[in-house]
């Protein structure tokens, strides 16, 4: 390897996913300044939705907001449990038990709904019950659901804006969109079935007959 090629391979390209990724977040960024709110999540969920492929675009945004929306509606179920018990707040060790309850029910949902939820829906969950004030949680999760979503959203649009020659390759458009959605849609659904069957396997969950 020559000097050139080295130094090449050493430092990185500005490729057209950096781009787009870029691109997606500050145009939520820009959004969010027009409506004077915080475009933090709606910014993450745009990085996370950018992929090398809109397949890979639509797996990536979908763990994001498919693991926000499980673990917030599971946070504020279990936060709504622990106000009802301490209106004032106290105990906090009773968090314990219930990040524990949390947890499971988020893993197990995740596993018949979008498999690659559990760490985004984690974060969310683990906010909601310990970083979260007390008389604004279902707010935050709203708002965090609702950002997430529209960031996703934008990184998608961005994407078919601005195509890889692979995607450009396979007819990728507008028009084709939903049917490149759909599409994706059954191969998660295909993975997440055979993830499933895996998973039962390794862990000697199938009925041996």
């Amino acid at each position: 390897m020559n000097t050139r090629e080295r130094l090449e391979y050493m430092v990185p390209k500005i490729g057209l996913r950096n781009i787009k990724t870029a691109l997606a977040a500050a145009l939520c960024a820009l959004v969010y300044y027009f409506l004077d709110r915080s475009p933090a999540f709606a910014c993450i969920g745009a990085i996370f939705g950018m992929g090398s492929s809109y397949e890979q675009s639509r797996l990536h945004g979908g763990n994001r907001f498919f693991g926000t929306l499980v673990g917030g509606f599971i946070g504020m179920g279990l936060f709504a449990i622990y106000m009802e018990l301490f209106p004032d707040g106290s105990n906090r060790w009773f968090l314990v038990p219930l990040t524990f309850i949390g947890v499971v029910i988020l893993i197990l949902l995740c596993q018949h709904i979008w498999v690659g939820g559990v760490q985004p829906g984690g974060v969310v969950l683990c906010i909601l019950l310990f970083n979260t004030p007390t008389d604004t949680y279902i707010t935050y999760a709203l708002n965090r659901i609702l950002d997430t979503g529209i960031g996703v959203l934008i990184s998608l649009l961005c994407y078919l804006l601005l195509p890889s020659k692979y995607d450009k390759e396979q007819g990728l458009s507008f028009r084709t969109m939903w049917k490149a959605t759909k599409h994706a849609f059954q191969s998660y659904k295909d993975k997440n079935r055979l993830f499933r069957e895996d998973e039962q396997k390794n862990f000697g969950m199938k009925n041996k007959k």
